[in-house]
């Protein structure tokens, strides 16, 4: 710092001027450079400078600037300024010192206390301010720099309870034994002991003081060693996450309402990073981003803690994605096929039927093992409210989990519900079971994450998005995977949602996107309007893995499926002009028109693997020929009740063998024909 620079402090520093309007003159002198100009000006009057000052600046500030107008030193008060807000927040948070007590402190450990702090902070002068805290119960809390020693009866009652709950289960497990052997343990006498035990024990925790609070973001000064990611707790009892290390201050995000919250507010670290409560217990419930939940049927008992932020699984605790994970919806089964362990896209404009296929598969999955969490972002309470009623009706609650981060809930609970649901995922894969996640949508997850990057003023790069907003999807994806036997054996399959704009899939988050999964199924609105629903576009959609996963039954009946649809549309298009046609022609665009009927599936009707096969099998070997298109859904409906009554022993080999052999290929043509007469 310069000698110029230095005197200005100084005198900043005399005239004790309000940091905030010595934050509104900076802003000022930056944003206005016309005005930082003229009275940098020589050719400008000395009365003319005299009066934008008055009309400008607040007026604890004209004094000081008229005396940098005089010495030609305007150009360097923002820097001043700076320096002078780091002076201040230096002064609140070293110099002064709180105490909450409930019964006074006498003279004597006043001037013991006020000793300790002069010599735990090398301070010639300490000011204390002392007030009183009936909530503490007894004994006191001090709050020096950005340390807080605790003395309080209210947070060793708090302990002492913590320790009470670690050893219930332990106790609980000695006193069944125990009971096995004879003898019953005696609960009494452990809290007897603990009773006994009891004492004020105080300790050093790392504080800061809240400086600027608004729009669900706190500007937090001190905490020097807090850690990215880590949660904090404000005095008014809400907890926020830490996102945004600067060199003196921190940038938390609040994880709910700041009322009661103020500049100058303290913070505590908790000293470890957000997560959530996970058990059994969360199947059949729907939660908050914090675990908490919000359907009205009581608490939930966590038997764990899962951090929401968690490294991926490397590539040696991999194995090949080799066990699909069916749909029920025959578009998909047969041509983009899933595995479990993979991350399939949902991608088309709103209002297509994406969320429609994500809950046609969790419908699917009843009576197969798999665990599915559904994640809604962004949506209307509403909307998850149907999706909930939609998957009690068809019995699917009963081993899924819904996180809900509505429309209405701040950014910050958007931005953690796709890792918080991850987060339960990862605790029943880490049991070797098979989990099913849909993010439901990630475009308004970059939204959120864009709206609370701004207001942490991260700079902003394409569309406005933070430069690490691709980090933000791809850290959330590769968790997904498929453990080896040794690391549990489970899996974890995911079914992200993008949202389009006018079919644009070359937009920048549904790019990053696809750049990360492993294929994406495309709906598209042209098809959806014309009534091919799922809406699924064969051409611009695609698996990556599945056809690994893929049972060769369904392998053997699918055949050239995608061929022949595009062979179809393309002569579809080419033909469209035409009067005549000859007979190969005719057939391939009846052949076409039959296939994309066939694939037509109603919602909330997810198909079994052997009935796809049978219907592929019989579409594409020419059994259905002549049948007319309006009538097609209704005779595959009473061919398939038929072969459920005299064809259980064709089910039963599909089931179990998950094979299309010759000779079963031959029994289905022949249960077909027979049908048909």
């Amino acid at each position: 710092m310069s000698t110029f620079d230095k005197d200005l402090l100084k005198e900043l520093l005399r005239l004790d001027v309000p940091q905030d309007d010595a934050e509104e003159t900076k802003r000022i002198l930056t944003e206005c450079t016309d005005a930082a100009d003229t009275l940098s000006n020589p050719l400008v009057t000395q009365e003319e400078k005299r009066g934008i000052v008055s009309r400008l600046f607040p007026e604890s500030m004209q004094k000081f600037i008229l005396s940098a107008v005089k010495n030609r030193t305007v150009g360097l008060l923002p820097e001043v300024i700076d320096e002078y807000s780091d002076a201040i927040l230096e002064k609140q948070g070293s110099i002064k010192a709180v105490v909450r007590y409930v019964t006074p402190l006498t003279e004597a450990q006043q001037a013991d206390l006020r000793k300790y702090i002069m010599d735990r902070f090398v301070k010639e002068d300490v000011s204390i301010e002392y007030r009183q805290d009936p909530d503490i119960i007894g004994g006191f809390i001090l709050n020096a720099g950005d340390a807080e020693y605790d003395k309080s009866y209210r947070t060793a009652l708090k302990r002492m309870k913590e320790n009470l709950h670690s050893k219930a289960a332990e106790y609980t497990e000695l006193s069944e034994n125990a009971a096995e052997k004879g003898s019953v343990g005696d609960i009494i006498s452990v809290l007897k002991t603990e009773v006994k035990d009891f004492e004020v024990k105080s300790g050093a925790t790392e504080t800061g003081f809240v400086t600027r609070l608004g729009d669900g973001i706190a500007q937090v000064h001190g905490m020097n060693s807090v850690m990215y990611g880590e949660l904090v707790e404000f005095e008014t009892g809400i907890r926020g996450i830490v996102q945004n290390l600067e060199e003196k201050t921190v940038g938390v995000v609040l994880l709910g309402d700041d009322h009661g919250l103020t500049e100058g507010s303290s913070v505590v670290r908790t000293g470890k990073r957000a997560g959530i409560g996970v058990s059994d217990e969360l199947l059949g419930r729907v939660v908050d981003a914090l675990g908490t939940p919000i359907d009205g049927l009581g608490a939930i008992n966590a038997e764990d803690y899962f951090p929401i932020e968690r490294e991926a699984p490397g590539v040696i605790e991999r194995k090949p994605v080799s066990v699909p994970l069916q749909t029920g919806i025959m578009a998909i089964d047969s041509m983009f096929p899933i595995g479990r362990g993979q991350r399939e896209l949902i991608i088309g404009d709103r209002q297509t039927g994406k969320t429609s296929i994500a809950v046609d598969t969790i419908i699917n999955q009843k009576d197969k093992d798999v665990v599915c969490v559904y994640v809604a972002i962004g949506q209307k309470s509403s909307t998850v409210a149907q999706v909930v009623g939609t998957l009690k009706k068809y019995g699917a609650m009963d081993y899924s989990v819904v996180i809900c981060a509505s429309a209405s809930d701040p950014a910050p609970f958007q931005y953690i519900s796709p890792y918080s649901g991850t987060a339960i995922a990862e605790y029943f894969m880490s049991k070797g079971r098979d989990v099913l996640i849909v993010y439901d949508d990630l475009s308004k997850h970059a939204v959120a994450y864009r709206a609370m990057s701004l207001l942490l003023h991260r700079p902003p790069g394409r569309e406005a998005y933070p430069g690490d907003v691709f980090y933000l999807h791809s850290r959330l994806l590769e968790r997904s995977s498929r453990l080896d036997d040794e690391h549990g054996g489970g899996s974890l399959t995911a079914l992200p949602v993008i949202e389009t704009l006018a079919g644009d899939i070359s937009a920048y988050i549904p790019t990053n996107v696809i750049s990360i999964t492993d294929g994406q199924i495309f709906l598209e609105s042209e098809l959806f309007n014309a009534g091919q629903r799922p809406a699924v576009n064969f051409g611009l959609s695609v698996s990556r893995v599945g056809g690994a996963a893929q049972t060769k039954a369904m392998k053997k009946a699918a055949g050239n499926l995608r061929i022949d649809l595009a062979q179809f549309k393309e002569m579809e298009i080419f033909t469209q002009f035409s009067s005549e046609l000859d007979q190969s022609t005719t057939e391939l665009l009846d052949h076409g028109r039959m296939l994309t009927e066939l694939l037509k599936q109603p919602l909330y009707n997810p198909l079994p693997q052997y009935e796809q096969v049978i219907l592929l099998y019989a579409a594409q070997h020419g059994l259905f020929k002549g049948i007319p298109l309006k009538e097609l859904k209704e005779y595959c409906s009473e061919l398939m009740n038929y072969i459920r009554t005299y064809g259980q022993d064709i089910i039963a080999e599909l089931e179990q063998n998950k094979v299309l052999s010759d000779d079963l290929a031959e029994r289905i043509e022949r249960i077909v024909t027979a049908f048909e007469e």
